[in-house]
């Protein structure tokens, strides 16, 4: 990857329907190079997709809570049981496996702070292995880059 391929990251991660011409000119290529790399990045993986970003008000996803959780065990079943269900929650966008404590940390999307206590109580106190969480709200969001 050099700095031109950097570069036509750097201009999709901007903006993704940016036509290829444009982003041609951009990156100091003509259109049929471009077009090229861009099929290469895509092709290796480089560029997985792309996606829209909503406002999360729009879908009543603006309350974010950061969830720090820890399971009963370590053992292969428990941790692939509970990784089986958190995938599947669908207010949950983002998990992460740590190393250390807490086991994992996941941020939930919800309406709002009565959503998430119902949320809590009927799905996440419900999966399985769960020993203990603990939600941390944030006050306010300084950056979100889209990677």
């Amino acid at each position: 990857m050099d700095e031109i391929d950097r570069a036509i990251i750097k201009e999709l991660q901007t903006n993704a329907r940016i036509a290829n011409t444009e982003l041609a000119d951009r990156v100091g290529l003509t259109p049929s190079p471009c077009l090229r790399r861009v099929q290469r990045l895509e092709q290796a993986g480089v560029i997985r997709g792309y996606h829209a970003l909503i406002d999360p008000a729009a879908v009543d996803q603006s309350f974010e809570v950061f969830v720090d959780i820890e399971l009963v065990g370590q053992s292969r079943t428990i941790v692939d049981t509970f990784e089986s269900a958190i995938v599947k929650v669908d207010r949950v966008v983002d998990a992460r496996r740590m190393f250390g404590a807490p086991d994992y940390h996941i941020i939930v999307a919800v309406k709002d702070v009565a959503e998430y206590e119902t949320f809590v109580t009927d799905q996440l106190m419900n999966l399985p292995g769960l020993q203990r969480l603990q939600s941390r709200f944030p006050m306010k969001k300084l950056t979100s880059r889209n990677r």
